[in-house]
């Protein structure tokens, strides 16, 4: 295995491979060493170190990874949404052609819904209980453009509804009376109503029945390629990214540790941590037998020195222990930051 590993050489170092870009349409969304640290009593724990991506119009990331990884800092972060005692350190997030990074509150305020959209985790507690549903939605026009009419807004309402196959009805329903698979078409919904460049859905299948899931992401399907936004899907779900993304993210204690294609992915994983995850998955070969990863994720408080999977990594070498792997981008075009990769390995 440590020699099929190591026959995709590297050919870039760290520099290029963040700021190569692939062949193929302008990135709507750049993400450029965005760093996130969280100051507890406990200490400093790193929740983002050096993330780095691109996504173009009309393509879907799978972002996934263990529980405590990063993954909804990651969206928070892009939304400029972290609060205290978390506190964006360094980076850029670039939508279209405006740093979000260097808004200020008003203009980042404007700037979500309509260039950058969230999904929550929790339809089930996102929408405000003593309001209509359309209120809520007519609020977040208004806020956005002022010198709307209410014909307008209504019309707006009402296709984005139309649009996740919602009945014009729920406009004057509130929360209670709605289906989890409705309370989250209703997010969905709110969130394409200023048609957005970047939809970010945070685990927007959690606590709902698989065929509910199944609804929820053909709407998230449907509705990205009708205003042709660049999708972050973060979840737990493989057989979901596996349906529905074009890319696949790996994420461990902060860092990202492979990005590529979702076949690629499911087919050949290069680093040992996306080899681990793909090998855990249940499979039709070895029924019965369940493979898990071995140990824990790391304390963001206390991560190890070198490399933060090298406790848990069955290639583990003496350089892992000792130097943090740098990211490489392969001769394939993918991601992979991992020390098995280096020429001189």
């Amino acid at each position: 295995m440590m020699s099929e590993v190591l026959s995709d050489r590297p050919t870039t170092s760290r520099t290029s491979a963040l700021s190569a870009r692939p062949s193929g349409p302008e990135p709507v969304l750049r993400v450029q060493n965005l760093e996130v640290t969280y100051y507890t009593d406990a200490g400093r724990a790193k929740a983002l170190d050096d993330v780095s991506f691109t996504l173009s119009a009309g393509e879907k990331l799978g972002m996934v990874g263990e529980s405590g990884s990063g993954k909804s800092t990651l969206a928070l972060a892009m939304m400029r949404m972290i609060k205290p005692p978390g506190r964006i350190e360094a980076g850029r997030v670039i939508v279209g052609d405006t740093d979000l990074t260097g808004l200020d509150d008003d203009a980042m305020r404007k700037a979500r819904l309509s260039k950058i959209a969230y999904i929550p985790q929790g339809a089930m507690n996102s929408l405000n209980p003593v309001m209509r549903i359309g209120a809520q939605m007519v609020d977040a026009v208004k806020s956005h453009m002022n010198g709307e009419s209410r014909s307008s807004i209504g019309d707006r309402c009402a296709h984005a509804l139309k649009s996740v196959d919602l009945d014009a009805s729920v406009f004057r329903m509130y929360a209670h009376e709605l289906s989890g698979g409705m309370k989250q078409r209703v997010c969905i919904a709110i969130g394409i109503l200023l048609n957005p460049q970047v939809i970010i859905a945070d685990e927007p299948t959690s606590a709902l029945d698989v065929v509910t899931q199944r609804q929820v992401m053909e709407t998230i399907d449907r509705v990205q390629k009708e205003i042709n936004a660049a999708v972050i899907l973060i979840g737990h779900d493989m057989g979901l990214m596996a349906q529905f993304v074009d890319k696949v993210a790996v994420m461990y204690a902060g860092r990202l540790v492979e990005v590529s294609t979702v076949r690629e992915m499911f087919t050949d994983p290069k680093h040992p941590y996306a080899r681990a995850l793909i090998s855990s998955l249940p499979n039709l070969d070895n029924k019965g037998v369940f493979q898990g990863i071995p140990g824990l994720a790391p304390s963001l408080l206390r991560l190890p020195t070198g490399c933060a999977f090298h406790p848990r990594c069955t290639h583990a070498m003496d350089i892992c222990g000792t130097t943090r792997p740098e990211v490489r981008m392969l001769a394939s075009g993918r991601v992979v930051t991992c020390h098995l990769f280096n020429e001189e390995a």
